[in-house]
């Protein structure tokens, strides 16, 4: 897939086991200026899973705030989530 110039990608998502997740597409695709914002907002770099997470109680709109506040950065952003029903246990 072609890039979009030499914009910046990043994927950001909610994960039941990382909470939020930002993860960049490659190692060139974070800056200074990115890790600063995320760093703000209490995303901190995972280097087991090479992206940024936040572990709580994330939402929805946690998502879009985060991947509006890269796309302020001027990185290319794709957002996913979805709601899950509750886990049962025995």
């Amino acid at each position: 897939m072609p890039r979009d110039g030499d914009r910046k990608m990043f994927l950001v998502v909610l994960d039941l086991n990382q909470g939020l997740v930002a993860a960049p597409a490659s190692g060139d695709d974070f800056t200074h200026d990115t890790q600063q914002v995320l760093t703000i907002e209490g995303v901190a770099w995972s280097s087991e899973i090479q992206a940024f997470v936040r572990q709580d109680n994330a939402t929805p709109a946690d998502v879009n705030n985060t991947a509006d506040m890269l796309r302020e950065l001027d990185h290319q952003v794709e957002t996913a989530w979805a709601t899950l029903p509750p886990t049962v246990t025995p």
